[in-house]
């Protein structure tokens, strides 16, 4: 004969915890982003308008 238990585990989880660890996490990704992109939009402007007018250009955008 056969007999069938049903066993059940409880998990506690900390719901404050995991949210702000997802929160920081994607804070600190699109932080990456922003300052990969900022880079980028550095080197494009220092390469096309030459060394130093084009570091001026690039930071005041003028």
């Amino acid at each position: 004969m056969r007999t069938n238990t049903l066993t059940s585990k409880e998990t506690k989880i900390d719901t404050g915890y995991e949210t702000s660890k997802f929160a920081l996490a994607t804070g600190i990704t699109m932080a990456a982003l922003v300052g990969i992109w900022g880079c980028a939009c550095m080197i494009s402007g220092l390469v096309s308008g030459g060394l130093v007018k084009g570091f001026i250009t690039a930071i005041t955008g003028l």
